[in-house]
C-alpha cells in the first residue's frame, strides 16, 4: 500500500492521471487497479474519470509482482566478446532481450548464459540476476554481465556514476542540424501508451550527445555517446529532433526507407563499451563490428538508396 497527499500542482487532474505522476505506476496498469478497487481517494473507491483536489488522500494498492521465469536456453548469434571470473562482455543480436520478462517470450541473455553454463551474479530480481546494464530487443551490440558479486556492485555504481563510455552508432532519417550537438530532455512512460517512452516533464533527466560522421542523400549516421541510460534514450531523442533512426516505426521512421534498406528493426548499434575493470581496477574497452543487416543497409543508402 502506497500512501499520497495530492499536490496543489495536480488539483484537478483525473486521478489515473494524478496517481501515475505520483506513483510511477503507468496509467494503463493504474486503470486495471481502479477496476479492482485498489485506488482509493479519502478512503473511497474511485472511477478512472473521478477528480482530486489538493491535500487529498490517495491510496494505491500494489499485488505482490508476478515474476518472470528463467528458462536455460542457448541463443543463436550471441558472441562472447570476454569472459573472467568477474564479468563477461558479449554482443547481443537484435531480436533478444536482456532478460526474460512477462511481456516478452523470445529469446535473452540470461537464458542464454545459463544454459551455456555461465555462473553470474545472484544480485538483482531473480530473472535478472547479474544484469547491470541493458539493450532494447531491437537493438544490438555490447553488453555486459556482472559474474561476481563484487563485479555486479562496482559495475552498477559505475552506470549509476556514469563512469562508463556507451558509444553506439545510429543511421537516422534526414540530416539533424546542427550537425554536433546535445540533447537534454527528461524521459518517462508516454502518458497515453504503456509501451513507448516519451518527453515529459518531471521525467528521468537525460542527456545525449551527437556527432555526424557521414550525411548521406537520405540518412546521416551518427556516433552518439549517452551520458544517461534510459530506456529507449537515443530513439526518443533522435524522434524528437524530427530525426528518427531508420527502421524505427514506434517513434516515427518512414516505413517504405526501411523497406527499402531491408530492415525490420531499428538502425543502432552498440559499439563501444568501456569501463574501470571492478575486479583489476584497469580499465578496458571492447568493440562490436556492424551485423550484417546494419552493414546492408548502410551500403545501400551510401549508393544512394
Amino acid at each position: 500500500m502506497s500512501i499520497h497527499l495530492v499536490p496543489d500542482g495536480l488539483a484537478g487532474d483525473r486521478v489515473d492521471a494524478a496517481a501515475s505522476r505520483m506513483t510511477g505506476v503507468s496509467r494503463s496498469r493504474l486503470a486495471e487497479l481502479i477496476e479492482q478497487g485498489l485506488v482509493r481517494l479519502n478512503g473511497t473507491a474511485v472511477t478512472k474519470s473521478t477528480r482530486v483536489a489538493a491535500g487529498d488522500m490517495l491510496e494505491v494498492e500494489l499485488p505482490e509482482p508476478r515474476v518472470a521465469q528463467v528458462t536455460p536456453q542457448l541463443v543463436e548469434g550471441i558472441r562472447i566478446v570476454h569472459d573472467d571470473a568477474d564479468l563477461v562482455v558479449i554482443d547481443k543480436p537484435a531480436g533478444v532481450a536482456a532478460h526474460p520478462s512477462l511481456g516478452w517470450d523470445g529469446p535473452d541473455v540470461v537464458s542464454h548464459l545459463a544454459a551455456a553454463g555461465f555462473r553470474i551474479s545472484t544480485s538483482g530480481a531473480a530473472e535478472r540476476q547479474g544484469i547491470v546494464q541493458r539493450l532494447d530487443v531491437g537493438t544490438s551490440g555490447l553488453m555486459v554481465v556482472a559474474k561476481s558479486e563484487r563485479a555486479y556492485t562496482g559495475l552498477k555504481r559505475a552506470f549509476r556514476d556514469r563512469t562508463v563510455t556507451k558509444i553506439y552508432h545510429a543511421l537516422v532519417q534526414g540530416h539533424p542540424d546542427p550537425f554536433t550537438g546535445t540533447i537534454d530532455a527528461p524521459i518517462a512512460r508516454h502518458p497515453g501508451h504503456d509501451w513507448k517512452m516519451a518527453i515529459v516533464d518531471g521525467g528521468r533527466h537525460s542527456v545525449t550527445h551527437y556527432e555526424t560522421l557521414e550525411a548521406f542523400r537520405a540518412a546521416t549516421l551518427l556516433e552518439v555517446h549517452l551520458e544517461t541510460g534510459r530506456t529507449h534514450q537515443i530513439r526518443v531523442h533522435m524522434a524528437a529532433l524530427k530525426h528518427p533512426c531508420v527502421g524505427d516505426p514506434l517513434y516515427g521512421a518512414d516505413p517504405t526507407l526501411s523497406a527499402r534498406l531491408g530492415l525490420e528493426r531499428q538502425w543502432l548499434h552498440a559499439v563501444e563499451l568501456g569501463f574501470e575493470h571492478p575486479g583489476t581496477g584497469e580499465w578496458v574497452t571492447f568493440t562490436s563490428p556492424y551485423p550484417d543487416d546494419l552493414r546492408r543497409a548502410l551500403e545501400v543508402v551510401e549508393q544512394g538508396g
